[in-house]
This record gives structure tokens, sequence and C-alpha cells, in this order.
């Protein structure tokens, strides 16, 4: 059996995009940038107010004050801004361009207006309540890098950019193959010794949160010549397979041999973790093979530590494995040394909490769990208060 950090590596040794595309700004969203996005122009483009105010030149102004300039005309956002007449005050609103000769801005609740006139209290300093010309970005400069997978704030940068369309890395394609005798559709006729299907709905539902095109096949039974008929048709048009069950060692674990079959090469088929031990990773050509166990839980966590960061980097994103946290136990959870354990629990600040339904085969302790603390394999636990290493179900 492999460790955890080596399967890993090998899953994700030689892992590239699958090309790219170029699609509108609006179609962007959880999309992986294929370009590097510079400033084509300043960003802000022209000095301009972060006040409702007045707008002066600070050069204007002699001694302590109070100052009493004339208002002449306004600046208002989308127009050309008057120029300042040396001695005067310019009535400006937010975001509305800086006039010539203008330095600061007074805002207006420090202003008294009488008339056409302004009085001021104070003297004001150069460059008060106005944003500069490229005080964001300047002209070259990098506002969005290659790698960056594409969220509402990233896509409001590509516009502010002045970008319409967007080139990204493709979406990978993706294929689930659920196998078992004892599956059925979820809300279907009960039947003896049988369960809803639910593993495939929820992998194919991480999937999607990945930014990748799911196609979750019909659920195969077990039966030999069934299982390499669905794996070789599944093979066929997919940059990857994930199938469920039947990568262990029983009398009907057939999908180990359905793909070996198919052409498949299998570079492991065991890994040093607990849930989710047996795990099948392989090729065939260009398409890749990930064969996740068949519990619940295991088939969620195997996805989540090995198949989520395989799908990120196929999408292209320059961050493909999660980020981890540390915090305390509340109490002591003990382990069988020779496994890395990954133990369904819930974070509450600095304070993780492990639940106490660890079976493999319980789909709550997963819906209520929001992380997994990680046992390494060499300890026989972690002791009440102890820091822990925690990854975020958020981050998956």
């Amino acid at each position: 059996m492999l460790s955890f950090d080596e399967a890993r590596e090998r899953i994700l040794r030689d892992v590239e995009p699958l090309g790219t595309e170029r699609v509108a700004l609006d179609a962007a969203l959880g999309r992986v940038l294929a370009e590097t996005l510079t400033a084509t122009a300043p960003m802000p483009a022209f000095d301009y107010s972060a006040m409702d105010g007045y707008a002066v030149s600070t050069a204007a102004f002699e001694g302590d004050g109070p100052f009493t300039l004339p208002v002449i005309g306004e600046s208002r956002t989308g127009g050309t801004p008057p120029v300042l007449t040396a001695g005067s005050a310019c009535r400006i609103f937010t975001g509305a361009q800086l006039p010539p000769g203008a330095d600061a801005v007074v805002m207006q609740e420090d202003v008294e207006r009488d008339g056409d006139r302004a009085k001021l209290t104070a003297r004001p300093k150069p460059g008060s309540h106005v944003r500069k010309a490229g005080e964001d970005l300047a002209v070259g400069q990098v506002g969005l890098a290659l790698g960056m997978r594409l969220g509402p704030a990233q896509i409001g940068l590509a516009a502010a950019l002045d970008r319409g369309e967007l080139e990204v890395f493709r979406r990978p394609r993706i294929s689930i193959l659920c196998t078992g005798d004892e599956l059925r559709p979820p809300g279907s006729r009960p039947q003896p010794g049988t369960i809803p299907e639910s593993n495939g709905h929820t992998i194919a539902a991480m999937v999607r949160t990945l930014g990748a095109d799911v196609r979750l096949l019909p659920y195969v039974r077990d039966d030999r010549a069934a299982t390499l008929a669905a794996v070789e048709s599944a093979l066929a048009d997919t940059d990857l397979l994930l199938t469920i069950g039947g990568v262990s060692v029983g009398d009907h674990d057939l999908v180990r041999p359905a793909l070996e079959s198919a052409g498949a090469a299998l570079d492991f088929w065991k890994v040093k973790i607990r849930p989710g031990k047996p795990l099948a990773y392989g090729a065939r050509g260009s398409t890749r093979v990930l064969g996740l166990p068949g519990n619940p839980v295991s088939a969620q966590v195997t996805f989540a530590l090995f198949g989520a960061p395989l799908v990120r980097k196929l999408t292209g994103d320059r961050r493909p494995l999660p980020r981890l946290r540390r915090a305390r136990l509340t109490h002591a959870v003990r382990q069988k040394p020779g496994r890395t354990a990954f133990l369904r629990a819930t974070l509450d600040d600095d304070r993780v909490t492990v639940l106490e339904n660890q079976a493999s085969g319980a789909p709550t302790s997963m819906a209520w769990a929001d992380c997994l603390v990680i046992v390494p394999a060499e300890a026989e636990g972690i002791a009440e208060g102890d820091d822990a290493a925690v990854i975020p179900l958020a981050e998956i």
C-alpha cells in the first residue's frame, strides 16, 4: 500500500490542463484563466473624488482660516469637469473626475454653503479624499494571473479591465459509474436488500462545484460482462472516469478486473488511509481512471482527498490542494497506528470536535461535518487540547 502523500503525488504527477477556449465574461464564473490579464490603462483611469464635497486647490489657501470661496461649476460622474479657477471651489460628487487645477476634496459635511459661496473652517491637505489615476493598477501591471479561478470579484475586476471575453481552460469531461446489485434509484419502490443509490449523486455534486462537466452514468449490476461493457463505454468519451464500488478484493468486486480488461493500466489500488483503503488509479491513453470505494463516507473522503485535486489540476487551477488549518481538539481521539486517518469533525473558530460516528457507511457524518481532522499514520492518537491539522470541507 502507498502512503497518503505518495498516492496523491502519483495521481497529480504530470497532470496538465486540457486546452483552452474563449468565453463571454458572463459565462466565465467558476472557470480558470488561461491568460494573464494586465492593465492596458491606469486603474482608476483618472483622478476622482472619493466623497461628495468640493474640489479645491490647496495652494490657494493662506493662513489658518476660516476660508470663503466662490463655487464655480460642478463635476458629476460621466461628465467633463470644468477647469478650476484659482481661489474657487467646484462642487463634486463621489466618483466624479477631479477638475484640472484641483488637488483635494473637502467633504460636504465640513463645508457651510451660503448661496454660491462655500465656507471652510480648516485648510485642506493635498490629496484629501482623492483617488489618484493608477492607484489600483498601473499600465502593464498584472490584475489577474494565469491559473486563477474566477469568482464574482475576479469577474468584476476583469470587467473593470475592459475585457468582454476571457481565455479559459476547457472544462474536464468527467463520467461517474456506480456498481452494485443493491442499488436502486432514489425515490423508487424499496425492494428487500436494496438501498437508494446516493454515491453517484454526491460525487457528481462535488465535481460540479469544481468547475467540470459531469455525466452520471446508469449504475451497473455486479455482473462481469455488464461491468466490462459499461467500463468500455464510459472510457470512450471522457477525460476522467470515476468508478464507485467494486475495487476491493471481494468475489463481487468486478471493477478493477474490468478496467484492466478494457486496457486501463492501474498504477496502484491500495492506500494507507482510513476510511478509503481500496482506491485504484490508472489510465487508458489520455483518459484517467480513479476507482473509489463503495462505502458512502469512503467514496466522499477519497474523492475529496484525491479526486478533487486531480479535477482542479485538469481545470488549470494553480492551487489544486486544500489549505490546512490548525485547531485544538475538544476531546482526545485514538487509533491503531499504520494508516493516516481522516476523521469527520466540526470546526468552531480554533476548536474542533470529532464526531462520534466514524463508520465508513454513515453518510450522516459527512453531511454533519464541516472538516476532516488528520491523524498521522504513525500516531496512536491526539490528546485533548492538542493542535491537529484540519482540512475544511469548504476547501474541497
